[in-house]
């Protein structure tokens, strides 16, 4: 399937953001239905260690965060998912551009949808292999994601939120606690308040 005009932008985007940048990695392809992602871990500046090799952690930075991201874009609004666990294995060093494909199929999106029917929560587990251009696994990286409904009462306060404009705000603190408060549901407070 080919990317999207919106998968694109979000790929390019991505890639320029300062935090997944500074892993060595990039965002190859994002397919239009988010079903299938690529990533590459070129042997670069930014990604070579002491002994000349891809760093262990720009291979793990570059595949962190994409199943969780790819779950939120398939199961959409209702749906909470957080990264809960990971571990890697390494099999070999990598001397060259290293690829991860990510895949995640209507099949496991049911699986989900139907867990959830009778759980307020599951742990899934997802598993990518690091491969160089030749197919040969590197590494292996396993994630654990928390997947739950979001709670109704949730979702219809972040509804109201948005289709009420906040009050006046008298002075430039005012403006800073009214932001801060704004950052956090309602049912969860910051625990701390800032001093005037």
């Amino acid at each position: 399937m080919p990317e999207s005009l919106r998968t694109r932008l979000t790929r390019f985007g991505w890639n320029l953001y300062p935090v997944y940048r500074g892993t060595g990695g990039r965002i190859s392809y994002i397919a239009a239905d988010w079903h299938e992602v690529r990533v590459e871990i070129p042997l670069s500046w930014r990604s070579r260690n002491y002994v000349g090799t891809v760093f262990g952690g720009s291979i793990y930075g570059a595949v962190d965060p994409v199943y969780m991201i790819m779950l939120m874009r398939r199961l959409g609004p209702g749906f909470v998912v957080w990264d809960k666990a990971a571990a890697i294995r390494f099999k070999k060093p990598g001397r060259e551009t290293m690829h991860a494909r990510f895949l995640l199929d209507d099949a496991e999106l049911d699986a989900v949808r139907a867990a959830l029917q009778s759980a307020p929560s599951v742990d899934r587990v997802y598993r990518v292999e690091i491969t160089d251009k030749a197919g040969v696994v590197h590494a292996v990286v396993e994630k654990t994601l928390y997947i739950s409904r979001t709670k109704p009462d949730r979702v219809r306060r972040a509804v109201t939120a948005t289709a009420t404009p906040p009050p006046p705000v008298a002075s430039g603190l005012d403006a800073i606690d009214a932001t801060v408060a704004d950052s956090f549901p309602a049912s969860d407070p910051p625990s701390w308040t800032l001093g005037r």
